[in-house]
């Protein structure tokens, strides 16, 4: 093998590791420690974690030549137990990583310790917990240690072999937790036989129980001195095992979990067992025995001679042989034997001095060969590294069932290699030996395995195996004609496979060309099926409705990812299929605008309908209507259209009555077209239709003349709707009454009758006199001579009130004129200390103290004054300046407006009387007294400190705007003084 390549590496670890105190008779290691027995009875200890060693003599005490037999190491490399052999004869000592001396076994003693078995699940640094030892004479034994108590809790014994007793060479335990306790795997080897214990309890509940039952072992022929045993450990559990025999290599898995149930009652945990023979290590000379093993997770590391050679555990071929470089005093013995590490990962071989380390680099990296060449392809595949070495595996397989004529298999195979074999090499394979379906395969299986960034690889494989579908399905056609009709027939299956593989693929297929293949070849349902997946709603749509198939067509357009425009399109032909479904539909979907289906819906109205068919336009303009409170106008005139038509006019007055705009402000009453209904009314003769019409459009006259042809009961009801028009109102019940009188057609005497009976009905709006022009001319007065006596006394008594009512307004106006003249004879008495309620001042001062305000004349020398009914007196100027303060800006305008046209009258009286100029002074002084009854109006309509001028002062501020700034000369400010001119004076106390 290449050096380069090499999987084992052999380096020389330590030359004189005994120190001189002997020869090395046995070695184990355990967490990179390594205890060698020597042959004058020291053990020495080398802690490479550490970096130190330690000697420790057990032959102290003991006479004559002693040498170490056995050496064993727990896994944590704290616990070691070792038994040493001379003339004295066997004593077995255990030591402590932290002593510095041993201890003695004492119930070991004379007892040759060859196997310990340690508990690799329960043991501490501090305690050994349960352990089992092996003896010379085919003898078990537990044990257990704690450093602190420096000596052994208990030695039990547990099995002895009876039927071939034979010394016990190796030991190995496993342990594992379970619902119904502990449960123990133990296995033991012979020189011949390998023996397998297992049970739940204790150690010694297990043993004790093979006194009823028989022991399980396998026995192999042939005799080996040096009998070993060894478990691979992985992640702190044995995952396989290898007996070194007489015959060869007994090896296999270890599964801990099984339960697998033998007649005898054991229970085997050993599984892929297999035996390699020695016969395999020889180049065809004799078989040579291994003289020591180790175990690696794949290979055999066998002792042969002064070499190692590697086998593969798997494929059982030798693939490196390593040399050790042996002193010359050593050459004689050569290597002894080799021991492992299972904690730190590596092995060791050793001679009478030296110590060599054999590592290991990465011992998996070739194993997917082994096994591909065993053609194991699970396993070389879990073992493969990268795609490359996956792809080859893959090939290997696809070969190998092309080769077998296993397309479909093979098929699968080629699609999962991704570079060692290119798309079309395995393409055109399938097409040279015409294999359709295997190709088909490969395609799919291609799909599966390509990333999602192959977009144009995945769209052109997927059109491809669209195509090789289509040409399937077409063949299981012509082959067999029952095909369609067999539902269990590979047609249909095909079928099924095919549309789910359109389901998968919809997104990546080419909308347009796959269309265009499932046309080609005649697959409609297909080619509908697609369109669905593509929401190609359209196509889906049209398809079911050239088959007849409504209901289908309208589940398809109720699908919330369907456009509602499709409903719009194909509204005319749903409805004339089937309109009992559609209008279904339409009433289902709320989303609907009824004016763009008024297309269909006059389609439809247009044909024939049965007699007592309902009329579905009809019912989904009532469910617009009535439900949906639809209010367009084209709806409501259609529905009114429809009901038109109708023999029976009921429904079509029902909806004229009805108000559905009622109770929304500033909106109609009703949406459809009044003059359109009119016309389309009186075209159709819905004569009542066309009343109620007229009436609603406040064309009484015409209601009235058109109800007087068909019902005059109908004509007087809408005669007496008329409720804000007398005279129309009297004008229609006069058409009415001319319509009475010249229908009647009995006797004189009963036609007078009657009209006088018509009379009463009008409740007193018609008398007697206005229908009498009705009667011809040579009709007697004494027919009328009771209406006519009860009219004139009507009119008398209408005479006798209207005298009273002109006697009450004639008193009332004679008390008006007592209330005017009182008026001006009112008088107030004010106290000469009275105050104006403004400036304070006394009112009835002289006008030399107060200025007379311009405008105001006076009697005499007082300033003019009001007097209020409250008590309340203001000086007049006081006043006016008060109420123009308060009031607001445009009444406080007009005042002193009238104000200052008083004054300027005022101004030029006087420069009449000082000029001598007196035109027209009557005028002048009428002019004024307006002017002052105007201001005083205006200012003295009521008491500004009672009336609403007070009270709407609450709501104005204390601080007016104008005194804004007086009122901030009030803030408080602090003050700034000069400290530094301010003086301290004390005060004495």
């Amino acid at each position: 093998m290449d050096q380069g390549r090499q999987v084992f590496s052999v380096d020389l670890l330590e030359r004189n590791a005994t120190k001189n105190r002997g020869m090395i008779t046995c070695m184990a290691a355990g967490n990179d420690v390594i205890v060698l027995g020597t042959s004058k009875g020291w053990i020495i200890r080398h802690d490479f974690g550490l970096a130190g060693s330690s000697e420790i003599d057990l032959a102290v005490g003991r006479t004559g030549e002693q040498s170490i037999h056995k050496v064993f190491v727990d896994p944590g490399g704290s616990h070691c137990i070792a038994t040493v052999t001379g003339v004295g004869g066997a004593e077995t000592f255990y030591t402590h990583a932290k002593w510095l001396k041993p201890r003695v076994l004492s119930r070991l003693k004379g007892l040759v310790v060859n196997a310990v078995a340690w508990n690799r699940q329960q043991i501490t640094e501090v305690s050994t917990k349960e352990i089992i030892v092996g003896t010379q004479d085919g003898q078990l034994f537990e044990m257990a240690v704690d450093e602190k108590d420096k000596r052994e809790k208990y030695i039990k014994f547990l099995f002895e072999l009876e039927e071939l007793p034979e010394a016990f060479k190796a030991l190995q335990m496993e342990t594992a937790n379970i619902s119904s306790g502990m449960r123990y795997y133990v296995m033991a080897v012979t020189p011949t036989r390998l023996y397998s214990f297992t049970g739940i309890g204790t150690l010694e509940s297990v043993f004790a129980s093979y006194k009823e039952r028989a022991v399980h072992f396998m026995e192999l022929p042939g005799e080996i001195p040096n009998s070993e045993l060894h478990f691979y450990i992985k992640q702190r559990r044995a995952v396989h095992f290898a007996w070194l025999s007489g015959t060869g290599i007994y090896h296999g898995g270890l599964n801990f979990g099984a339960q697998h149930s033998y007649p005898n009652g054991d229970e085997n945990f050993v599984e892929n067992k297999a035996l390699l023979d020695y016969s395999k290590l020889s180049d065809g000379t004799e078989a040579v025995k291994p003289g020591s093993m180790a175990l690696s997770e794949y290979h055999f590391l066998l002792l042969i001679g002064n070499k190692v050679k590697v086998v593969n555990r798997i494929s059982e071929q030798i693939i490196e042989e390593l040399q050790f470089d042996i002193t010359s005093d050593s050459v004689v013995r050569g290597i002894i034997g080799l021991c492992s590490d299972a904690s730190a990962g590596v092995f060791y071989a050793y001679d009478q001095n030296s110590i060599f380390q054999v590592s290991v680099i990465d011992e998996g990296r070739d194993m997917w060969k082994v096994y591909l060449d065993l053609k194991v392809y699970a396993a070389a595949l879990a073992n493969c590294r990268d795609p490359l070495q996956r792809d080859q595996v893959y090939l290997v397989q696809a070969e190998a069932a092309f080769t077998e004529k296993e397309y479909l298999r093979a098929a699968s195979f080629y699609a999962k290699v991704n570079y060692v074999i290119s798309f079309e090499e395995v393409t055109l394979k399938f097409i040279s030996i015409n294999e359709p379906e295997a190709l088909r395969t490969f395609l799919l299986h291609k799909l599966d395995n390509l990333s999602k960034e192959d977009k144009c690889q995945i769209t052109m494989i997927s059109t491809w195996a669209t195509e090789l579908y289509l040409d399937k399905i077409n063949r299981l056609l012509l082959e067999d004609d029952t095909a369609i009709e067999n539902r269990d027939s590979e047609y249909h299956s095909v079928i099924q496979e095919f549309r789910a593989f359109m389901s998968d693929c919809k997104d990546v297929l080419d909308e347009a060309t796959t269309m265009k293949l499932l046309e080609s070849y005649g697959r409609v349902e297909e080619l509908v099926y697609f369109a669905n997946l593509k929401e190609q709603y359209e196509i889906v749509v049209h398809h079911y409705i050239q088959q007849g198939e409504a209901k289908k067509a309208l589940e398809v357009l109720q699908k919330s990812s369907v456009s509602v425009e499709l409903q719009y399109k194909f509204a005319p032909e749903l409805i004339m299929l089937d309109a009992y479904e559609t209008v279904e539909a339409w009433m289902a979907n709320k989303n609907l605008n009824p004016r763009r289906l008024i297309t269909a819906m006059m389609r439809y109205s247009s044909e024939p309908h049965a007699k007592n068919e309902t009329h579905e336009v009809i019912k989904y303009l009532e469910f617009c209507v009535h439900r949906l409170h639809n209010e367009d106008p084209g709806i409501h005139n259609l529905l009114l259209s429809l009901y038109a038509k109708q023999e029976d006019d009921s429904a079509l007055l029902r909806f004229l009555q009805c108000k559905f705009g009622k109770g929304r402000e500033n909106g109609p009453e009703f949406f459809y077209d009044p003059k359109y209904a009119l016309r389309l009314c009186l075209k159709e003769k819905r004569t009542r239709a066309c009343v109620h019409i007229y009436s609603m459009m406040s064309m009484h006259e015409e209601a009235v003349a058109l109800a007087l042809q068909i019902d005059p009961e109908l004509a007087m009801a809408e005669a007496d709707k008329v409720e804000d028009d007398e005279d129309l109102r009297k004008k229609l019940w006069l058409m009415v009454a001319k319509h009475v009188v010249k229908q009647e057609k009995g006797a004189k005497r009963e036609n007078i009758r009657k009209a006088i009976a018509f009379l009463k009905e009008t409740d007193g709006l018609l008398k007697i006199e206005d229908i009498l022009p009705f009667f011809p001319d040579f009709a007697l007065i004494d027919d009328f001579k009771e209406a006519i006596c009860s009219s004139l006394e009507d009119y008398n008594k209408q005479i006798e009130q209207l005298k009273e009512e002109m006697n009450d307004a004639t008193r009332g106006a004679d008390n008006i004129r007592n209330d005017i003249s009182a008026l001006t004879q009112r008088y107030a008495v004010i106290d000469r200390d009275e105050e104006c309620g403004v400036c304070k001042r006394k009112i009835l001062m002289m006008t030399g103290d107060f200025r007379m305000a311009q405008g105001h004349s006076s009697a005499g020398p007082l300033a003019p004054f009001y007097v209020f009914p409250c008590g309340h007196s203001f000086h007049a100027q006081c006043l006016i300046t008060h109420v123009t303060s308060c009031a607001h800006e445009e009444q406080a305008e007009h005042i002193l407006d009238l104000q200052k046209q008083l004054t300027l009258l005022g101004s030029e009286t006087r420069r009449d009387i000082n000029g001598n100029r007196s035109d027209e002074p009557i005028t002048s002084t009428t002019t004024a007294d307006k002017l002052r009854s105007e201001l005083d109006d205006a200012i003295a309509s009521e008491c500004p400190f009672c009336g609403e001028l007070m009270i709407n002062e609450i709501t104005l501020p204390f601080i007016k705007q104008e005194d804004s700034q007086h009122s901030t000369s009030w803030d408080l400010r602090p003050a700034q003084t000069n400290l530094a001119n301010q003086r301290t004076i004390s005060l004495p106390v």
